[in-house]
């Protein structure tokens, strides 16, 4: 069971006014004491980026297991559940996915797939809630950003395991002309899915229906100490070993692989963007999870 918080704690509320507008400052662990300042505080952000590795209890709630932000806008529930185009669809609120309404510290929330939800708000800090779901015991923490100042940056990189997944494929576009030759300049599509990856040799521009997976094998993502901006990619050909790339995002449809034992650059850009909306079908397909990729003790070989 969930330790209640004292509800004779206060909540600070400061209200700057300034062209008319209000901006919450939360200061204590126990929300506020009326619905219009539990309101007040989930719109003091533009974004709350939910921690899933944070995330406490063993139950789940499903539309935020499923979402890298959401948003409250004047009863709105909207979601971010795609890395591909975040900070750009709705304006960067992402999708319209339900509707809530706020009573004293709890939130109700009647999500268009997964239905109604009742959960409790509290304050972690100045830019942190916890929603907690009571029937699971389980807390989610969401951390609260201003659109203009989202580190869209570190949201790539931070689920990268998630973005390179919300393709059907990734089609080479550019092999540079330095390098040594090597077996992977022969691969044209990679395709990377929860367990492991696949990879073609077919033509550039095939229709992705129709592509000829040529080889499936293990991969794994890698941190890199220290270096908070590179990922590391490891592809498990049983003909060649552990393939090491260094992995970069260009954009959210590109990708950059570096070939250290080459040293040639690979460009892929992903074709059949799986949009995550409110079908049930898509909704269950993709749910985040607790995740800690292993860390690389390497330096990076590509030059900034």
């Amino acid at each position: 069971m969930k330790t209640i918080k004292l509800l004779t704690g206060y909540f600070l509320l400061a209200t700057l006014m300034v062209s008319c507008y209000t901006e919450v400052i939360i200061e204590d662990d126990f929300i506020e004491e009326s619905a219009f300042n539990t309101d007040q505080v989930l719109q003091s952000y533009d974004l709350w980026y939910v921690d899933i590795n944070a995330t406490r209890g063993n139950g789940e709630v499903p539309f935020l297991q499923r979402a890298f932000t959401v948003s409250f806008d004047r009863g709105v529930l909207y979601a971010n559940n795609n890395i591909v185009g975040i900070g750009k669809t709705g304006g960067g609120y992402g999708i319209d996915v339900g509707t809530y309404g706020t009573l004293r510290g709890t939130v109700d929330i009647d999500h268009d797939i997964d239905g109604s939800w009742f959960l409790e708000v509290y304050a972690v800090n100045n830019n942190t809630i916890e929603l907690y779901d009571a029937s699971t015991d389980t807390s989610y923490y969401l951390k609260g950003f201003q659109i203009n100042n989202f580190d869209y940056n570190t949201v790539f990189y931070d689920n990268i395991n998630y973005f390179i997944q919300e393709y059907d494929a990734w089609e080479k576009i550019y092999t540079s002309e330095t390098g040594a030759l090597n077996d992977f300049d022969n691969e044209n599509y990679l395709q990377f899915l929860p367990r492991f990856f696949r990879s073609s040799l077919d033509a550039p521009n095939t229709n992705i229906s129709y592509l000829q997976w040529d080889f499936e094998g293990d991969y794994q993502v890698y941190n890199i100490q220290g270096d908070n901006s590179l990922k590391t990619l490891t592809l498990d050909y049983d003909f060649m070993g552990d393939d090491y790339f260094e992995l970069y995002v260009i954009n959210d449809s590109t990708i950059e692989l570096y070939h250290p034992d080459s040293g040639t650059t690979y460009e892929f850009k992903g074709r059949g963007y799986q949009e995550y909306l409110k079908s049930s079908k898509s909704a269950e397909s993709k749910k985040r999870s607790k995740s800690s990729n292993p860390t690389m003790n390497v330096e990076r070989k590509k030059a900034k």
